[in-house]
């Protein structure tokens, strides 16, 4: 299914009844990344999974920023009529539902964190990210597709994925593999960590429960949703043992539950 605003047309998929739950993958990823929870999370709740601007089969006129395309996931969501909502982000889709809550916090009753940030906290540290994301766009546009994702899926923050059984692995590598060098390069250069603007400073506004779910093997993202808990009012913060950046991908079993656990309290 598809969406159109003026400034993209946004693929996305929807099943199920009940309080809205809107799913974000991360960086190289796309709807298909909830497709093992979708079923079973729709018993409960009408699930939207959206391919993010860059990826999947979203397509855009004119490669929005964060700050845009916060905007743009409004427009989205008033097309659904969804007027509230739960949000799930992974990774950039979380910083990307964290965004949203900031700008947005009347739409959304609960966001859920997986392995996410509010972006970096000085003018340096964006100027050096934004640097090193566009050296990185350059090479996925000159390298190729498959140049970038062997050597992406074998940087340090995937490490612990090793263990993972061959066929999860695979269909994460060909998920990877969809996407398009021009796609990626423009998500790191206009979404990144380094080209959006910080939300260390908001995190105290929020009223909404959050619920941070880091894996014990990602020491630095441990370490940041710890300060971040402390920051956020109405926080909580699981750390999934023995599992890296993609709990939902290490540890189904153990993400199936912890997400069913938060996201029931909408029905009650």
């Amino acid at each position: 299914m598809y969406i159109r605003t003026e400034m993209a047309t946004y693929h996305y998929e929807e099943v199920g009844h009940g309080p809205a739950l809107i799913l974000l993958h991360g960086f190289t990823g796309t709807l298909q990344t909830w497709k093992p929870y979708i079923e079973k999370w729709a018993d409960t709740h009408r699930v939207i999974a959206i391919d993010l601007p860059g990826h999947g089969k979203t397509r855009t006129q004119m490669f929005p920023s964060m700050e845009v395309f916060v905007d743009e996931l409004a427009i989205i969501l008033k097309q659904l009529n969804v007027d509230k909502c739960t949000m799930l982000g992974y990774s950039m889709g979380g910083r990307t539902a964290l965004s949203f809550a900031v700008r947005y916090p009347e739409q959304v009753s609960r966001l859920i964190l997986e392995s996410a940030s509010p972006g970096l906290q000085t003018t340096e540290e964006r100027a050096q990210r934004q640097q090193n994301d566009a050296q990185l766009a350059s090479r996925i546009e000159s390298e190729g597709l498959e140049a970038f994702v062997n050597r992406w899926e074998n940087t340090p923050l995937f490490a612990s994925q090793k263990g993972v059984p061959e066929t999860k692995r695979q269909a994460v590598r060909n998920e990877r593999l969809s996407q398009t060098e021009a796609g990626l390069a423009a998500s790191l250069r206009y979404m990144g960590t380094g080209a959006q603007q910080s939300n260390w400073d908001h995190l105290q506004r929020l009223q909404c429960p959050v619920h941070l779910v880091v894996g014990a093997l990602d020491q630095k993202f441990v370490r940041m949703n710890q300060l971040m808990e402390q920051r956020l009012p109405y926080a909580s913060l699981q750390i999934v043992p023995n599992t890296g950046h993609a709990i939902h991908v290490e540890n189904d079993v153990e993400f199936d539950k912890l997400v069913k656990q938060f996201i029931i309290k909408d029905r009650l």
